[in-house]
């Protein structure tokens, strides 16, 4: 049989088809679309060739994703010409221009599709021709994806934005770290598609994994567990402490450049929370997730699963190792999907966490978890949702072990954890605290509704100020790091007796996971506190003696504690320090024109007493440093000003 169309060649109009479907930042080389919405080629045809009559001539089109397509797995589909395009599975329409002696062929995608690099081959017959490739995104535009967003600004901001800055410090100090994301940097689509055939899953079941990927909960589970690399050949490597042998975690400025060396070389050294959680945005980005980076500050760590995070110090104020913890800050990302595993209450924004702390079914993992099954205290809904409670809501109790071995508690707050939850804000680049999406109001009847709810075996905290000692720390202005000065613990007396008891003022060194690390000073003394009255302690903090405890976290915790052994009475107070950090200074030298070189002048000051060595400064844009960042050395810099 003679062949209804006799191709000369194919047009997958990747212009038109790229601003339709949002990906024309990828570039103009290949076709990528978004599934639930048509794309259209074109088919010319050889010189001579008959007409093609739509409605009385067909062909049929096979696409095709995976090492093993199947019809089966949805891997494979085959479908012939109708009048129009459906809006719920794979379909086509064709259209005859005369005057081009060609075809229009409207392809329509399932809204259910699974993601990932498909063939598209025209069968006449059994006479096969190949009609190209192009790559299937998740589409947030579709109302029938799972993936759909309604907003507009939303989504520019959620998938198409490749800039973004990620939160850092501490409750009372934040700042906003830039990034780029930069999703749409050339190669890098292909690295994320290669992630997800990385995965374990993928090597163990091609078939099984490939069909799974049209499932963003699905997706968004695999990349927790690649981002890193503790049981795969994941991206990124974790170290919080020694980083012989790879990049401090600070350094890095976007996500380009660690994909790359990925891709090249294998697992990627060295990485903390906010690198782990910029890499999981890009890639779902890339795939078409609407995803935000989220930042908990007071982020509990809790490793027995109580949703207690649990103190613990000696009769003499020492701190005693345990597995609990308390992050200083700690970042993850949100990623937006309906919940048909959980109902429709459940649907919208969905936690999960690629850095690597605890495991989940035996891989280390995190999520995704609805938040508001994290708001509503729904522990028993996936995935991990005790964990990422706690992280946001668990209380804290201070305990001190006597020499008898007993622990007396004598502290505790139900409103340290999870403070200032923050994400960058839509269209703009002010911090958007969205701590009422994970919780409720704390100290709110609500919120303790809610804890209840999660802890119900688990006896609550006495809420509310007792009377007794009470000590609080105030901090100096301009605490910048270089610089010496000091901080003071003011205690006062409520009591209606007189208080002798031991002082202690100290600080050391934290890492943002709340690791205390060196010493950087202490001072104590045996002070009596009449009634309504106060005492207050200095502690002079030193640049000579802080300088070399600190780590680039630039991260101080003070600690006040009083003890009364003859009635066995504590009390302590905590507050983080962030060294402020000196700016960079940008300014352009001469007028910057679209595909030109400029110049730019980068300057800050020293403010260390002492020469800086290596000095260099490091700069990426998107569009503008090829996904790659660009570092100029500008030599040994004095105390005073350096400049490139």
């Amino acid at each position: 049989m003679s062949q209804v169309v006799d191709i000369e060649r194919y047009d997958l109009d990747i212009k038109r088809n790229s601003s339709s479907h949002h990906t024309e930042q990828c570039g103009k080389e290949r076709l990528i679309v978004r599934r639930g919405q048509p794309f259209n080629i074109t088919l010319h045809l050889k010189p001579g060739s008959k007409e093609f009559k739509p409605g009385e001539e067909s062909f049929t089109l096979i696409v095709e994703t995976g090492p093993l397509p199947r019809k089966e797995s949805d891997t494979k589909a085959t479908f012939g010409l109708s009048d129009s395009t459906a809006d719920n599975e794979w379909s086509a329409s064709a259209s005859y221009d005369s005057s081009g002696n060609s075809v229009s062929v409207s392809i329509s995608s399932s809204p259910n599709a699974p993601i990932g690099l498909y063939s598209l081959t025209l069968d006449q017959d059994g006479q096969k021709t190949s009609s190209g490739q192009f790559t299937l995104l998740f589409n947030p535009w579709c109302t029938r994806d799972a993936v759909y967003m309604r907003s507009e600004t939303k989504r520019q901001e959620y998938v198409l934005a490749q800039y973004g800055l990620i939160y850092m410090g501490a409750a009372k100090r934040i700042k906003g770290k830039p990034w780029n994301f930069g999703q749409f940097e050339p190669g890098i689509l292909d690295i994320c598609l290669k992630i997800l055939d990385n995965n374990p899953k993928f090597i163990s079941d091609a078939d099984k994994d490939c069909c799974a990927r049209r499932n963003p909960i699905y997706v968004t589970r695999v990349l927790s567990a690649m981002i890193n690399s503790n049981n795969d050949r994941g991206v990124l490597v974790g170290s919080w402490q020694d980083y012989t042998g790879g990049v401090h975690p600070g350094k890095w400025i976007g996500s380009g450049d660690i994909l790359h060396q990925w891709t090249e070389s294998g697992p990627v050294r060295f990485g903390q929370c906010w690198v782990f959680a910029a890499l999981a945005c890009t890639v779902s980005r890339a795939l078409g997730i609407p995803c935000r980076v989220v930042t908990n500050f007071g982020s509990a760590h809790d490793t027995d699963a109580n949703l207690i995070i649990e103190n613990l110090y000696d009769e003499d104020g020492e701190r005693m190792s345990n597995g609990d913890s308390i992050w200083n800050f700690h970042v993850w990302v949100d990623s937006w999907m309906t919940r048909p595993d959980l109902g429709t209450d459940f649907d919208g924004w969905q936690t999960s966490d690629p850095t690597p702390q605890e495991t989940s079914d035996g891989v280390f993992c995190c999520g995704p978890c609805s938040l508001k099954a994290i708001r509503e205290g729904e522990l028993t809904k996936k995935y991990d949702a005790p964990f990422i409670f706690a992280e946001v809501n668990a209380d804290v109790v201070d305990l001190v072990r006597l020499s008898s071995g007993k622990f007396v508690q004598f502290s505790g707050s139900t409103k340290s954890v999870g403070q200032y939850i923050s994400t960058k804000a839509v269209g703009s680049d002010d911090r958007h605290d969205i701590t009422h999406q994970y919780k409720y109001s704390e100290g709110s009847n609500e919120e303790r509704r809610v804890y209840e709810k999660a802890q119900h075996h688990n006896k609550l905290l006495q809420r509310g100020e007792e009377q007794g000692l009470h000590i609080k720390i105030k901090l100096a202005d301009n605490m910048i790091v270089g610089s010496d000065f000091e901080v003071h613990a003011i205690l006062t007396n409520n009591c209606v007796d007189a208080r002798i008891c031991t002082f202690l003022f100290s600080a050391k060194a934290v890492g943002y996971n709340g690791k205390l690390g060196d010493s950087c000073g202490f001072t104590s003394d045996k002070v009596e506190v009449p009634s309504g009255e106060e005492r207050r302690m200095s502690l002079r903090l030193e640049y000579e003696r802080y300088g070399s405890a600190i780590t680039s976290d630039r991260l101080i915790q003070v600690s006040a504690i009083t003890i009364d052994k003859q009635i066995t009475n504590y009390h302590k107070a905590e507050k983080t320090i962030v060294l402020d950090e000196p700016e960079i200074h940008i300014k352009l030298l001469g007028e910057a024109t679209v595909r030109q070189n400029v110049t730019a002048s980068l300057t800050l000051l020293n403010p260390l007493p002492e020469h800086l060595q290596d000095c260099s400064f490091t700069v990426e844009g998107v569009g503008l440093t090829e996904g790659k960042p660009l570092t100029a050395s500008c030599g040994p810099q004095t105390g005073g000003q350096g400049q490139l």
